[in-house]
């Protein structure tokens, strides 16, 4: 991400006149009255109420639902207008959110694709250039699409020889995709239109007569956004054709729960298709001989035991990332001519989580992950090292994308303190050369970013990374301080830049994000040890990192905020419940709290890897022990809560927050607020525009700021 002109320093950014939380009433408000059903089901013998199961239903389509989120984000409008520092917030995020931001190029026979923000845009632009340092050319605008700029540039792929674009159009947040074609030379939407495109690749044929793509069939009237997606297809399109003449590649009815993504090979003679069960790197990989129509479909990889991930082939030697024997990762190859002559490994497993790896330039380049912060490797095919590449600091690299043949690839570097910069890689030189490089309205040096390690409950070694201005480490004071988590799903919390993290760092803050178990930061032993019965040292890591924060000094007793998103609005939902007393405020974004339904919709189904069945006891037990919804402790003091959603949020319906704040509200849990914000035309998170961000992370700094006494100034 990328930007325009330097101002002072952060040290002086923000001055003057204190406006103290104490000025403001923040007693909890009266609620809206939330009828209560008389649900109650019998689950292994123990009866479970469930009172807001109509908070279910669709709020597009159920009045009474409408009619409640309507009553709700009224008094929790009224309720963050009133909060002192909210506007200071809006104004200084929308500072430090306007400098220009690129997307990492692509390199098609010379030309570059590429996205670009000019600041303040609420959705970026995609743009071409004949040549690297070409003139660029607006390709496609999605500021013009819809009035509210909710409707978004998804993904996008380009023939080899950058003569097409398929494009896919995401629109009010939601997952499923409609998938359209322009021609690139003079930007004519061509008739082709896809839909019921959901989770996934997108992948011209190499002669560029259509497109692969994987599609789930279409939904009931009522049922886009809530039903469950079952029985995904891989589809071929070809150019000129209506969708219902598509060429079914790759399914598999007798398993309706499987997925399957499709990419063409480099030689562009073999379909991938990566078919998983769930959200677990367990693939099984079969090979379709696109030469040979007629030809037997190959498993090169059976039993969805082990991540097998393409990364590249030069003729039938393929090369795969697995943790087959492997827990960390390794690189192997197999010839697929001959499979039965077994795999060989390229780069063995390291002492670091192999993160990910491409095949550019004749060259394997591989991502390591070293407590959470990029490493770059360079090998040759054999697996002979040949060197790093230079990176500035804590911080995550990504990237690395190309073809075998290419000498050239881009890559982006980020950190807490610094936003994106793109950089171009000469694969045979190793030298790497700045594309494109933000210029901001702070200093970034005037923050300091540190890596800790703790110890939670069990004895384990925990990395959490501590985001302060220079100011106030070097002062040594307790400040207020945000403490953000995930713990779920093999996902690694790498150093990254946010404006609205930023802010809250210049005002005072401190900003900490916690890598807790569940996550890949250390490879497949790191997320068992958060996942299914071990679930509960996720929420203990976490609650270990606000013990540590206060014995420190880092933050006061009275001073930490907490905050995750999805799986991490779980996290604050558990921990809350577990450990009120620790906590001044939180908030819960597009969390799953009702744990023994989450596999009811959408998404929720592929879950189960990492959170169990609702309908084994074993799990059952498990969940019900922790389930946000299900654990609200009456009659405790509760810090002051913002639940956040969205209403077109189709990955983790909205129920789960509506019921949930249902049950809060209903509660005696003290004087703090437990309030609910709900958006328009959003969904998880994805596809956002700016504006909405924007205000959403104003709201949501300025409530917990007045709840951990960080004073905004003018």
């Amino acid at each position: 991400m990328l930007r325009n002109s330097l101002l002072t320093g952060a040290a002086t950014a923000l001055v003057a006149v204190a406006m103290p939380a104490a000025a403001q009433d923040l007693t909890a408000p009266d609620y809206p009255e939330t009828r209560t059903g008389d649900v109650v089901e019998e689950h292994f013998g123990q009866q479970v109420a469930d009172p807001y199961r109509w908070l279910e239903n669709d709020v597009r389509t159920d009045k009474e639902v409408a009619d409640w989120v309507a009553r709700e984000n009224a008094v929790t409008d009224a309720f963050l207008a009133r909060l002192p520092g909210r506007e200071v917030l809006k104004k200084r995020i929308t500072q430090l959110t306007d400098y220009e931001r690129f997307g990492l190029p692509t390199d098609k026979d010379g030309h570059y694709f590429y996205t670009r923000n000019n600041g303040l845009q609420n959705q970026s632009v995609l743009y071409v250039r004949d040549g690297l340092d070409g003139e660029a050319r607006v390709l496609i605008d999605p500021n013009e699409w819809s009035e509210d700029d909710a409707t978004a540039l998804a993904d996008y792929a380009i023939t080899d020889d950058g003569s097409k674009l398929l494009y896919a159009i995401q629109d009010g947040g939601s997952d499923w995709r409609t998938v359209k074609v322009m021609d690139v030379a003079t930007g004519t939407v061509l008739p082709d239109t896809v839909e019921w495109v959901k989770f996934s690749n997108l992948d011209w044929a190499k002669d560029g007569s259509g497109f692969y793509y994987s599609r789930f069939p279409a939904t009931g009237e009522g049922e886009t956004f809530q039903a469950l997606n079952t029985n995904q297809q891989v589809y071929f399109h070809t150019l000129g054709t209506d969708q219902d003449g598509d060429t079914l590649v790759y399914e598999t009815p007798d398993q309706p729960e499987l997925n399957h993504t499709a990419q063409v090979s480099d030689d562009g003679r073999w379909l991938v298709v990566t078919s998983s069960s769930g959200t677990d790197d367990r693939y099984e990989v079969t090979l379709i001989d696109l030469e040979r129509p007629d030809a037997d479909q190959m498993t090169l990889v059976p039993g969805f035991e082990n991540n097998y991930s393409y990364v590249g082939n030069l003729g039938s030697r393929f090369f795969f990332v697995t943790n087959d024997d492997a827990p960390l990762k390794k690189v192997v190859t197999v010839d697929v001519t001959a499979p039965q002559q077994g795999w060989s490994t390229v780069i063995p497993e390291s002492e670091q989580t192999l993160d990910g790896v491409s095949l550019v330039g004749g060259k394997l380049i591989a991502s390591y992950l070293v407590d959470a912060k990029s490493k770059i490797e360079v090998f040759g095919l054999d697996g002979t090292p040949q060197g790093e590449v230079a990176l500035p600091g804590i911080g995550s690299a990504g990237g690395f994308g190309g073809d075998p043949e290419q000498t050239e690839t881009f890559y982006a570097f980020s950190s807490y303190n610094r936003p994106t910069t793109i950089y171009r890689y000469d694969v045979a030189s190793g030298e790497s050369t700045i594309w494109a490089q933000p210029e901001v309205s702070f200093d970034p040096d005037d923050f300091v970013v540190e890596q800790k390690f703790y110890t939670s409950k069990d004895g384990t070694r925990v990395p959490m990374f501590l985001v302060r201005s220079k100011a106030v480490a070097e002062s040594g004071k307790a400040v207020p301080t945000l403490l953000y988590g995930y713990g779920g799903f093999n996902i690694s919390l790498t150093p990254g830049f946010s404006p609205s993290r930023l802010a809250w760092v210049e005002s005072g803050g401190a900003y900490v994000v916690a890598n807790i178990r569940g996550g890949g930061e250390y490879g497949k032993a790191w997320h068992d040890a958060g996942r299914l019965n071990n679930k509960q040292n996720v929420f203990d890591d976490f609650i270990a990192a606000g013990e540590y924060l206060i014995d420190e000094g880092i933050t006061p007793e009275d001073g930490l905020a907490i905050q995750g998103g999805s799986n991490g609005g779980l996290l604050i939902g558990a921990v809350t419940n577990q450990r009120p007393d620790l906590f001044a405020a939180g908030n819960a974004a597009v969390g799953v709290m009702d744990m023994l339904r989450f596999d009811q919709f959408t998404a929720g189904r592929y879950w189960v890897d990492d959170y169990g069945y609702p309908s084994k006891e074993a799990d059952w037990k498990v969940l019900r022990a922790y389930s946000p919804y299900h654990n609200i402790r009456s009659g405790v003091d509760y810090p002051a809560l913002l639940v956040t959603t969205a209403d077109t949020d189709d990955r983790v319906v909205p129920g789960h927050s509506f019921k949930y704040t249902a049950a809060l509200q209903a509660a005696d849990l003290g004087d703090k607020p437990q309030l609910i914000r709900i958006e328009t035309r959003a969904g998880h998170g994805s596809g956002k525009p700016t504006d909405k961000a924007i205000e959403e992370a104003a709201d949501v700094l300025a409530f917990l700021a007045a709840f951990t006494g960080l004073e905004i100034e003018k």
